[in-house]
């Protein structure tokens, strides 16, 4: 039988589908998040956020000790990820290998609290070249079981034409690398 009750019911469950597919979407949106959170000719900062399901003793570790295993190789310059690393001591060096013997500072190691946080000063990539500088806080809250990691890069410098529009881009890169690292650590 097809009466006004009928439809209504359809439409309830279209609404419950829907209200369902949302929460799916929200739910994404926040285990991860990706910013560009101010930009202007001068610099920017872009906020990237990721809950982990690995604690946060755990995560730090892969953070620097595996860096090799989860960057892309693709920001690279020796297209060859496992040439990374990381020194987690003040001073210290994200550092590529090159061949023939050379290397790339990537970023200097201002301040490491294992299983907390790490913030890197540099100018990463394409930012280094034009003489840039930046700072980059990776910070770790436990999160229910797992961790949050936050991802700041802040920018600033002079660029002809400005730094606006690198920001978007920066933005999507390091967003991959923290899509990188949540997926390297919860592999089983």
């Amino acid at each position: 039988m097809r009466g006004k009750h009928s439809g209504t019911l359809r439409v309830r469950k279209w609404a419950g589908a829907l209200a369902g597919a949302a929460l799916l979407v929200f739910a994404a949106m926040a285990a991860s998040r990706a910013d560009v959170v101010d930009s202007t000719a001068s610099g920017f900062t872009t906020r990237n956020v990721a809950v982990i399901a690995a604690a946060p003793a755990e995560v730090y570790h892969r953070l620097v000790k595996d860096v090799g295993r989860w960057w892309d190789p693709a920001h690279t310059y020796s297209k060859n990820a496992a040439n990374l690393s990381i020194d987690d001591r003040a001073g210290g060096l994200f550092l590529e290998k090159l061949e023939g013997g050379g290397s790339v500072a990537h970023m200097t190691v201002a301040y490491a609290e294992p299983g907390q946080a790490l913030r890197l000063l540099g100018g990463m990539g394409p930012l280094q070249a034009l003489g840039l500088n930046g700072s980059m806080t990776w910070t770790l809250k436990p999160e229910g079981a797992g961790t949050q990691v936050e991802l700041v890069y802040a920018v600033g410098g002079y660029r002809p034409g400005g730094l606006d529009a690198m920001a978007p881009i920066v933005d999507k890169v390091l967003a991959d690398q923290l899509h990188r690292l949540k997926a390297y650590c919860e592999k089983r």
